[in-house]
């Protein structure tokens, strides 16, 4: 082979080989370059706050057990939270004091839910211008033994009538259960349930009248368990021809077999 044909020969095989390593260069998948994200976080300024971490209900004494300081936003701060920065030392301070509104699990802890642990307990539950009255109850005259406290329930009189019959008229109406005295009875299985004994109820002056001449006259009060959506009914409702003088003035009355007659002013 000439020389001549040698040299093409070679530059032919030579541009077919470049020819094809270009062609499976350019068909091959070129790689993806992912965008590069930066994360921006926006620091928010938080403020230790005292909160419960457990629900708190009426009554309970606060320990260094069921409360603990948290993070809370500083914008949403509000007047009445706790903060560390201003009582670091609540947490001890507190311990003993009494709960006198509901407290959440997670709920900052505000002054008008808590009394100091020098007050009385009952009479720091109490609103103003109310009374707190005890009735014996039992399974049978409080709804099963489920009427807790913070419950609404009626007060309903049953007496026996003048001929032998049997008369219930409701005395009180949606009134606020301020504690039940409960105690642990073991049944036959081995099971415990707990039975209230007392009910204490919150009244008004001319309510707990009412509910001293019922006790007198009734054969039996039982305690009828409202809605919990009843909670904004009225209730200073009451049996006013129980009361000493209906008519505002004072009298004595005289109970005899359920009846009750009026003998002065």
């Amino acid at each position: 082979m000439k020389p001549a044909r040698l040299v093409i020969l070679t530059v032919a095989v030579a541009a077919a080989g470049l020819a094809g390593y270009l062609a499976m260069t350019l068909s091959a998948p070129q790689p993806v370059t992912e965008p590069t994200i930066q994360q921006v976080t926006e620091r928010i300024d938080v403020t230790d706050v005292l909160v419960a971490n457990t629900s708190l209900p009426i009554g309970t004494r606060i320990s260094e057990e069921v409360i603990e300081w948290r993070e809370w936003p500083t914008s949403g701060l509000t007047e009445g939270f706790i903060t560390r920065d201003e009582r670091p030392d609540a947490s001890t301070e507190l311990a003993g004091a009494v709960v006198r509104l509901p407290v959440f699990d997670g709920e900052p802890l505000r002054a008008e839910k808590i009394v100091d642990s020098s007050s009385r307990i009952m009479s720091s539950l109490l609103p103003s211008g109310k009374r707190a009255v005890a009735t014996d109850i039992s399974v049978s005259t409080s709804a099963g033994g489920f009427i807790l406290p913070n419950d609404r329930v009626d007060v309903v009189m049953v007496r026996r009538g003048e001929t032998d019959n049997y008369l219930t008229e409701v005395v009180l109406s949606n009134i606020r259960v301020l504690a039940i005295d409960q105690t642990i009875q073991e049944n036959e299985d081995g099971s415990r349930t707990a039975i209230g004994s007392t009910a204490t109820l919150e009244l008004t002056p001319e309510q707990t009248q009412v509910i001293a001449v019922a006790q007198q006259m009734a054969d039996r009060l039982t305690l009828a368990l409202r809605s919990v959506a009843d909670v904004q009914q009225p209730d200073t409702t009451f049996a006013e021809h129980l009361l000493s003088g209906a008519s505002g003035a004072d009298a004595i009355q005289l109970i005899r077999s359920g009846a009750i007659t009026s003998v002065g002013q």
